[in-house]
Order: C-alpha cells, then sequence, then structure tokens
C-alpha cells in the first residue's frame, strides 16, 4: 500500500473526535467478529517493576555480575576504613615497621580496588540496562506499528514522546540507581555485619539495628511522603512535553489567534507545580540521607559505647576498637545510596506503569495468519467485496461502521459522499487495513482478507489523503516515497501525468526543488498533484481519495478531482467527498450517513447493489 499523506494516519479518532454521529452499536454476528473489543486493554497483574525485571531476559547475567562488582567496590572502601584504622591504632603502638607492611599493601591494594571495579560496575551495569532498554523501545516501536494509526490518538501529541525517551530513562534508573544499588548494600552492609560480630558481638548487633533504621524504616518513613509526588513528577513531566509540543506545532495559528499569553500561562501553572512537588521530593530525600547519617553516627556511638568497656576488661584488643568504631562510617554512603535508590524505584515505577500501559492496549488490527492462503491473482484487477462490516475505534463506545455492503470492481469509479463524522474515514481505514472489522467479512476476489497476507493485501491500495504530508525533502524524494526505486524520469513522467508538467519546468531546480517543512515551499494544489504523482507511481490497483479537494479553491478541487475519476480498465477508484458536485463523476454513487452506507446509483445490471 503507498500512502499520499502521512504515512499510518488517519484523521479522525476517538482522542480528539468522539464521533458524536456514530452510528448506534450493532449486533454482528458471532462467526464474523474479527476483533471482539477493540478497546485498551485494562491493566496486567503484577508490579511494573517486576515486569520490567522480566524484560531484562539476556541481561540478567550481565545485571548479576554488576550488582557483585558494585558490592565488591562497596566491600573495597569498607575494608579500606577497617584496614586503616587498624592500621592507624597499631602504629601508634610503634611495632616493628615489618609488623604493618601487609596492612600498608592492603590498603593500597583496596584504594586502588575501589576505584576499578566501580569502574567495571559502570560499563557492565550501563551496558546490561542499555540492553534491556533497546529492548523497551523496539518493543514500543513495533507495538505502535501495529497500533498505528487507528490507535495512536488514544495518547495526546508529545506524550508518546514523552513515554519513549523520559520514560524509557526512568526505567533505566530503575536497574542503575535502584536495584544494583539496593544488591550491593544488602552484600556489603551484611559483609560489614558479620565483620563486626566476629570483633565484638554488640557492636555486631548495634551495626545491624543501625542499618535497618537506615534502610528500611527511613525509606518507609518517606515512602507515604514521596509516593504520590513521584508519580506527580512523572505527570506533570508528560503535560510538560505535550504542552511545548502543542505549542510549538500550531504556533502560527494560536499566534493568529492571540491565545500564546493564554498556552504560555498554562505551560508556567505547569512548571510552577513541578517545582513544587520537585522541591517536596528533594525535602524527602533529605530527610532520609539525614536519617542515614544519624543511624551511622550512632553505630558509631553505640560501639565505642560497648567497646571501651570491653577493652577495659581485656576483652577486646584496642587496636580493634577503633575498626569497630570507625568501619560504620565508611557504610554512610552505601546507606544513602539506600534512600536514593527507593526513591528512585518509586518514580521508575510511575514511569514503567506508563510504557506498560501502551504495550498492553490491545491492537485494532487482527493477528496475522499463520498460514495465509496464496494470495489471487486476476490480471484483470482485483474483486473487493464488503458484506455486513462494522468496525469501533479503540475507545469508542459504539461502532462507526454498521452493516456496510460495498464492491470495489475494476475499472469503475465509485463516489462516496458523506457529511463529516458519517464513517467515510473510518471506512477507509478498514480497507487499509488500520482497523479491523469487529463483524462481517472482506474479500480479494471470494478469499476472506483475514486468510491472506496483511503486507499483500495492503499493497492493493494506494491511498490520497485530504492533506498530503511532505518531507523536508527534494520534489523528487517526495514522489518516490511511493517506489524506492524509481528513476528521476519515471517521477517526472508521474507527475506530468498528474498534470503538473508545466510546474516542474518552471522550477529552476527542477525534481532537486525542495519543499520545505511540512511542504510550506508549495502550494495546496501543488501539494494535491505530488500526491497523486505517487499513487501513479505506486501504479496500485484501487486508489482510495479520501477528500482530495478540501483546501483547494474550487477550480484546483475539480481539476485534481478530474484526475482521480478518469477511467482505467483494470483499475477501481473510490472518491471519498462531501462535495455533491462529484456524484456525476462516478459509475457508483453512495452516501455513508450515520455509519452506514446507502446506494444512490449503480451501474446497470451489476447485480452487487440494489437502487432503492
Amino acid at each position: 500500500m503507498v500512502t499520499a499523506s502521512t504515512p499510518g494516519r488517519v484523521e479522525p479518532g476517538p482522542a480528539s473526535d468522539p464521533r458524536p454521529s456514530d452510528p448506534r452499536p450493532s449486533d454482528p454476528r458471532p462467526s464474523d467478529r474479527r476483533l471482539s473489543d477493540p478497546r485498551p486493554a485494562g491493566r496486567r497483574g503484577g508490579s511494573p517493576l517486576l515486569r520490567l525485571v522480566g524484560q531484562a531476559r539476556g541481561a540478567r547475567g550481565r545485571l548479576a555480575g554488576a550488582a557483585v562488582l558494585g558490592g565488591l567496590a562497596s566491600g573495597c572502601a569498607v575494608a579500606l576504613m577497617a584496614t586503616s584504622a587498624w592500621l592507624i591504632a597499631r602504629a601508634a603502638q610503634q611495632p616493628p615497621v615489618l609488623y604493618l607492611m601487609v596492612a600498608v599493601v592492603a590498603v593500597r591494594t583496596f584504594g586502588i580496588g575501589r576505584g576499578v571495579l566501580r569502574y567495571l560496575e559502570r560499563l557492565v551495569s550501563h551496558d546490561a540496562a542499555f540492553r534491556v532498554l533497546g529492548r523497551m523501545r523496539e518493543r514500543l516501536v513495533a507495538h505502535l506499528a501495529v497500533l498505528a494509526p487507528a490507535g495512536l490518538p488514544l495518547w495526546r501529541r508529545g506524550d508518546l514522546l514523552s513515554r519513549m525517551v523520559d520514560d524509557v530513562d526512568d526505567a533505566g534508573d530503575a536497574f542503575l540507581r535502584g536495584l544494583l544499588p539496593l544488591a550491593g548494600a544488602v552484600l556489603v552492609g551484611g559483609g560489614t555485619v558479620v565483620l563486626a560480630m566476629l570483633i565484638l558481638p554488640a557492636a555486631g548487633a548495634a551495626l545491624a539495628g543501625c542499618l535497618l533504621v537506615a534502610c528500611v524504616l527511613a525509606p518507609l518513613i518517606t515512602a507515604r511522603w514521596t509516593a504520590r509526588t513521584e508519580r506527580q513528577v512523572v505527570r506533570q513531566r508528560a503535560q510538560r512535553a505535550r504542552l511545548v509540543n502543542e505549542i510549538l506545532d500550531d504556533l502560527p495559528e494560536v499566534t493568529v489567534l492571540g491565545a500564546l499569553d493564554g498556552r504560555m500561562a498554562e505551560l508556567d501553572s505547569v512548571e510552577r507545580e513541578h517545582r513544587r512537588v520537585t522541591i517536596s521530593t528533594a525535602r524527602a530525600a533529605g530527610l532520609a540521607t539525614g536519617l542515614a547519617v544519624i543511624s551511622m553516627g550512632a553505630a558509631v556511638w553505640l560501639a565505642a559505647r560497648w567497646g571501651v568497656p570491653a577493652v577495659v576488661d581485656s576483652d577486646l584488643d584496642p587496636v580493634l576498637l577503633a575498626v569497630i568504631v570507625l568501619t560504620p562510617l565508611a557504610l554512610t554512603d552505601v546507606v544513602q545510596a539506600v534512600g536514593f535508590a527507593a526513591s528512585t524505584l518509586r518514580r521508575s515505577a510511575a514511569s514503567t506503569g506508563r510504557l506498560f500501559a501502551v504495550l498492553d492496549t490491545r491492537p485494532v488490527t487482527g493477528p496475522e495468519p499463520s498460514d495465509p492462503l496464496p494470495f489471487p491473482r486476476d490480471p484483470g484487477g482485483p474483486m473487493i467485496r464488503l458484506r455486513g462490516v462494522c468496525a469501533r475505534w479503540p475507545g469508542a463506545q459504539r461502532d462507526a461502521l454498521t452493516d456496510v455492503d460495498l464492491d470495489l470492481v475494476p475499472g469503475r469509479r465509485t463516489v462516496l459522499l458523506g457529511e463529516s463524522g458519517s464513517g467515510k474515514t473510518t471506512l477507509l481505514a478498514v480497507l487499509l487495513g488500520f482497523l479491523t472489522p469487529t463483524a462481517g467479512t472482506i474479500t480479494v476476489d471470494g478469499a476472506d482478507v483475514a486468510e491472506l497476507d496483511a503486507e499483500e493485501v495492503r499493497g492493493l491500495f494506494a491511498w490520497c489523503d485530504q492533506r498530503a504530508y511532505l518531507f523536508d525533502s527534494s520534489l523528487a524524494e517526495n514522489v518516490r516515497l511511493a517506489r524506492s526505486g524509481a528513476s528521476d524520469e519515471d517521477v517526472a513522467a508521474a507527475l506530468r501525468v498528474v498534470g503538473a508538467g508545466d510546474w516542474l519546468d518552471s522550477l529552476p531546480d527542477g525534481l532537486a526543488t525542495r519543499v520545505g517543512e511540512h511542504g510550506q515551499a508549495v502550494s495546496g494544489g501543488e501539494r494535491q498533484r505530488v500526491a497523486l504523482a505517487r499513487a501513479v507511481l505506486a501504479d496500485r490497483p484501487v486508489l482510495l481519495a479520501d477528500e482530495p479537494a478540501a483546501h483547494l479553491d474550487p477550480a484546483t478541487a475539480d481539476a485534481v478531482t478530474d484526475l482521480i475519476m478518469q477511467p482505467t480498465p483494470d483499475r477501481s477508484v473510490l472518491l471519498v467527498t462531501h462535495r455533491a458536485t462529484d456524484a456525476v463523476l462516478g459509475d457508483a454513487l453512495l452516501e455513508m450517513l450515520d455509519g452506514r452506507c446507502r446506494p444512490l446509483r449503480v451501474p446497470a445490471g451489476s447485480g452487487t447493489i440494489a437502487t432503492p
């Protein structure tokens, strides 16, 4: 299939067009149903973070290795503190210098090892996280391709971009700044408690209690404070991205209408609220950090409280007193990382939930057949027949099409009249495979499209939209979008067929002329001729034209429509329009009203649609 507009774009959608004129719900025949419910799926069970870990298949070994390396790096920091304390205390006793050489070498080893292991941990953890994020983005894009274009209006402009960038980055933080620091803290904290227990059980018990306060109680205290604010941060960030995107996209219109100040005030309000929530989150993080420092200070005091009497009673070597008193100080950074990890995981959970909300949305198209039938190849062109077709947009409460019958016969030009919202574009979306019917059948030369290869079915159609999208590239490349291997001669010939030869000859750079961003350098009529040239270059057996005369002056509109409706023996044309003057151009004339299609004129002897 080749489109002459934005690839995968359908103008109406439930987010911007609730379709109040859609017909009442149909009663589809169960045997013909393709999608039982095309609305978005509800939330699946399970924590978003657990589901995110499930996406780490293939990288779990690296993540486990990164956790071990991080634990060893933090362990080197603790060992460095403990060894340094022992060395200083032992050196104060002025033993022979050789007694200190092992400790001196150990200090150097732990000092170097901490930096080297932390560097390796960063390499391994980021490699693993980026693999998971890359796989997550691939899944999102692949799923959006299945949803496009009918399912994309479920999200506001800019929201999907925020999910693809900011929310995916937050998902990566769940590993880098959440789960891995927690795993390292468990390894190092447990090892340090065991060391303290071996030296002085009372000091080890005190250290274990202080670690529980800093790593469990403090995050729980701040959890109720920050759980809601972290979700607000994610929502406000998405809202800000959406507003900025909409303001930039609609800047000319809102400026002319004098609405720019209002939109900027709305953006400023979002920014103020975002700052307020961020300050609240920072206060909670500061509280958690303060509790961590106080807890480790308490561990030092308690170690001294029980260690000094033990030394006096000769139950503890004085040198080891320095070890159990100073070692908890090395855990301060580890404990602070735990508080930050808890806050990060809450934000990551909110962001990851938004990602899975997209992935859990049911496709609006039916599943591909596992064993597709051979595609029918009629040299005279395909006969496409719709019988009893019903269709519904995602999120809608009722069908937009009800019991539609339509025949697209080679050589026949069909005009479909109807007001906006009557279901005309929905019918095109169904034909193009963007939206799977909830009931009814569509056949190509007698073969059900549900049992054919979807790409081959789409390859039957060329689509000319009411406002064709032009890329900021050359004229040749914009036309060549329909057939990538076409030569410049083929492109020029297609332009001349659609009546753009004089315009092409007048361009100083010819086919190399750039059309500007969004095609701003060309007029509306020239844009539509580029769209038609794409359809001509594609040379597909069925041409679907969706309001091609929209936004054009009457003379240009008539010229474009006449070009579309030129008779071709092996090609069928479906012209969707609301202009009553186009009715005389077709061999068959249909009217769409409230999602139902009724014939106004059909070719004599067709026997497919009865004239009322």
